[in-house]
């Protein structure tokens, strides 16, 4: 599969089997992320790596009582270990760069034909308290992983990319 094609199949996955990450399959989408670009080449991140059940059902909770969280055979925080940094552009760049490995977590699941779901919506201080996350960090996304129990969509809804783009100048 090429790069077009896994960022054609992934989805978010919402509904996981039982069936457990393999590990060589688990380090291999772990290295995407290690291999990620980021400021400077800081690597500003660390990533908590969560299989445990007990764990992954806390993590409901702290992921606004989204159920499937807990079914998927691995949950990984993914947290900014310099959150106080801001780039030369005046935006964050802990966010930015975190997120860039995440994506490629994601498409590196696809290409594996595991499923992922990127999750923003949870409580940072619960999340936090569960994984036992030191305060000079910060969760910035959740990410679920496992084998896809559902189907994904056939069809993504998207944006013309003429409603995306604008060449030269805002317009």
């Amino acid at each position: 599969m090429d790069v077009r094609e896994a960022i054609r199949r992934r989805y978010s996955v919402r509904k996981y089997t039982p069936q457990p990450v393999d590990e060589a399959m688990l380090r291999t989408v772990l290295e995407a992320a290690r291999l990620a670009p980021s400021g400077s080449n800081r690597q500003p991140w660390k990533f908590v790596v969560v299989r445990d059940p007990d764990l992954r059902a806390r993590l409901v909770e702290a992921c606004n009582g989204q159920a499937f969280v807990g079914t998927a055979p691995v949950v990984i925080a993914a947290c900014g270990t310099m959150p106080d940094r801001t780039m030369s552009c005046d935006v964050p760049g802990d966010p930015v760069d975190v997120a860039i490995a995440i994506d490629h977590m994601a498409l590196q699941a696809a290409e594996l034909g595991l499923g992922t779901c990127w999750i923003g919506a949870f409580k940072q201080d619960a999340v936090r308290s569960v994984l036992g996350i030191p305060a000079d960090a910060k969760v910035i996304e959740v990410l679920t992983l496992g084998h896809p129990a559902d189907k994904p969509p056939q069809a993504k809804k998207r944006k013309d990319l003429s409603e995306i783009v604008c060449w030269d100048r805002w317009s």
